[in-house]
């Protein structure tokens, strides 16, 4: 068991366990919990979640965040005898891609789920949600459709508007499913709009799926196999994850299955350009408008090497990292301190010895609260146990790996004092679970805390704006 790891409420989605705990580090109990069966999902695979800095500047007085939840074949993925798609439990309730608001209530010790933001503005969506760096909204993405979609904050019983909703399509060159993104294409991206008769968009539960459920970590490859069903598997992107500039407002758009991100300008909703992970091809790669009504713009890809997946930008605002994965295990480093996104450079790799083949894998990162180290959990197939590496960002070489943390090591979080980083692993939902801790400067081990649920992310909740760069806003 850690020792107490400070005044820090740490929050943590259960996955499959349907629900969200809240965990005080000073004394490491439960603060309170939330299970949305209670509301009538049949289906809530919490999935992942960010918080929203408190408003009275003590998060133990209260706090708000949003969870997104994922559901129909999700849950038949993970190799599990269950009965319930016969049961008739993934049906409309159980459909999922709810995003959720949940407030935590210091006076009665509890959590209320405030507002399902999916049936508020018909945008269903079950992966990444990331705060806005001004606390002021969040953004939202999801893999299985290609859509990643941008909210206003709402507190308390107001209600969350969709601020804008984006599309990507990949126009393969090759007609051969193997083919479809090595041999390169066109990334279509494309603004939606509410529907008129609805008063709202049209993507509430499964609507526009393109996959029957979500690629897993370091799943990519299915697809290319024809292994992951779907109604359109060859128009891809991964569209999976939004990460935010903590200077301004830049937003990347990370599409797994194109290698690469697109730089948003959310001031005018207008993507900019996009940046090119891999080792082959440009880095910094035009984006063109091609029409209007619907808006729509096109990135022309000559090959994409590989997939990438989790992102993020350094809080000191200069660099910015992308995971590659599969057919060359890296990390792309960007230079992106230039105020032009159309400026920034691709610098380099980091790269390990172990890193050969599909696995040992980069997967989700964090930095410290001064920039200058970069926390990367590297993860290893089921059953065997994930590492951390760390890496110093004057070098971008590893300067330590902590190995055997734990099965399937997940997102990490760090501390706002920065004392310490929290590596949660969710032993891929059946298999052990909890958080690694170690100090963030010296690189030594502090322990382990239970976590129970198998829980798949993790966030401090933050008491102030100022800790929204070191928060689920800048990395995933």
């Amino acid at each position: 068991m850690c020792a107490n790891l400070g005044k820090y409420i740490y929050l943590t989605p259960q996955k499959l366990g349907g629900g969200t705990h809240a965990v005080d580090l000073n004394g490491h109990r439960t603060l309170a919990w939330i299970a949305y069966w209670n509301y009538g999902d049949t289906c809530p695979i919490s999935h992942h979640l960010a918080a929203f800095p408190a408003d009275s500047g003590d998060p133990y007085k209260g706090f708000e965040f949003v969870n997104s939840t994922q559901g129909g074949d999700n849950i038949l993925m993970y190799g599990i005898p269950t009965k319930i798609k016969e049961r008739g439990l993934l049906d409309k309730y159980g459909q999922g891609n709810h995003i959720y608001r949940v407030g935590y209530s210091g006076e009665t010790g509890q959590m209320e789920l405030l507002e399902d933001i999916a049936e508020t503005t018909g945008i269903g969506l079950g992966v990444h949600t990331t705060i806005f760096p001004d606390g002021e909204g969040f953004a939202c993405a999801d893999g299985q459709k290609d859509i990643a979609a941008f909210f206003s904050r709402a507190r308390g019983h107001e209600k969350t508007k969709a601020l804008m909703a984006f599309r990507a399509d990949w126009i393969a060159n090759s007609q051969w499913l193997g083919e479809t993104w090595t041999k390169g294409g066109t990334i279509r991206l494309t603004r939606l709009s509410p529907s008129l008769e609805l008063g709202k968009y049209d993507y509430e539960g499964t609507k526009g799926n393109k996959l029957n459920y979500e690629m897993a970590p370091m799943a990519e490859l299915l697809v290319e196999r024809g292994q992951i069903p779907g109604d359109s598997p060859r128009t891809l992107t991964g569209l999976d994850n939004v990460t935010h500039d903590p200077r301004g407002p830049w937003s990347a758009m990370c599409l797994r299955m194109c290698g690469g991100v697109i730089i948003l300008d959310r001031s005018n909703w207008q993507p900019v350009c996009f940046l090119n992970a891999t080792d082959r091809g440009e880095d910094n790669i035009p984006v063109k408008k091609v029409s209007s009504m619907p808006d729509t713009w096109e990135v022309k890809l000559p090959a994409v090497k590989n997939p990438v997946h989790e992102a993020g930008f350094n809080p000191s605002g200069r660099d910015f990292v992308i995971c590659n994965n599969l057919r060359d295990n890296s990390v792309a480093h960007f230079d992106v301190a230039n105020a032009d996104p159309r400026q920034w450079k691709r610098r380099g790799f980091i790269r390990s010895a172990d890193w050969k083949g599909e696995f040992p894998a980069p997967f989700h990162l964090c930095f410290s609260v001064d920039g200058s180290k970069l926390f990367l959990s590297v993860l290893r197939p089921k059953p065997a146990m994930s590492d951390v590496a760390v890496i110093d960002t004057r070098t971008w070489k590893i300067i330590k790996t902590f190995r055997n943390v734990g099965p399937d090591c997940e997102t990490a979080h760090v501390t706002y004092d920065g004392k310490y980083v929290l590596q949660i692993f969710s032993g891929f939902q059946r298999l052990p679970a909890g958080v690694f801790v170690f100090t963030q400067d010296t690189l030594e081990p502090v322990g382990y805390a239970p976590n129970f649920g198998g829980h798949h992310d993790c966030v401090v909740v933050p008491s102030k704006v100022e800790e929204l760069k070191y928060s689920r806003c800048c990395t995933v």
